[in-house]
């Protein structure tokens, strides 16, 4: 298995785990389930952490197929960019979950309110997770690129 065989591996995991920690926690805060609000701060945490290595096997993924056919360099770059958002949102986000994990822990009057800063800041990284999944898809997938003309192709 070379870099970018396992950069796209570990690629889909801070992606998907986010997404199911966004249902968890709406599902806690609906049925006021303080273990699973827990569940959904050690989600976002385990996302942040599959982040480091799908971010650190980038560059390694990069110098492999930059000189493909087909491949472009301001497609790669956009994936960079994008990726470089996600990673500190996702970090930014395992952070809040330490903290919201602590504060439940310690049943703190701000607990509550933490849930759901803690479920708008993963909102907002699902953002940047479409992103940066869309970008990558981009340097492979001419079809999702804006602007494809699917009646050239037929």
């Amino acid at each position: 298995m070379n870099a970018a065989h396992l950069h796209l591996v570990l690629n889909h995991f801070p992606i998907i785990v986010p997404i199911i920690g966004v249902l968890v926690m709406i599902t806690a805060l609906i049925i006021k389930s303080e273990m699973l609000k827990k569940v959904t701060y050690g989600l976002y945490v385990l996302g942040a952490l599959f982040t480091l290595p799908a971010f650190g096997t980038g560059e390694d993924a990069e110098e492999i197929i930059e000189n493909l056919p087909g491949i472009e360099e301001k497609f790669i770059e956009n994936h960079e960019e994008a990726a470089e958002t996600f990673a500190y949102f996702s970090y930014g986000l395992g952070i809040l979950s330490i903290l919201g994990f602590w504060a439940n822990w310690k049943e703190n009057s701000f607990s509550n309110l933490l849930s759901f800063v803690v479920l708008l800041f993963a909102f907002l990284l699902l953002f940047f997770a479409k992103e940066v999944g869309t970008t990558g898809g981009e340097i492979r997938h001419p079809e999702i690129r804006k602007g494809f003309d699917l009646e050239k192709v037929n």
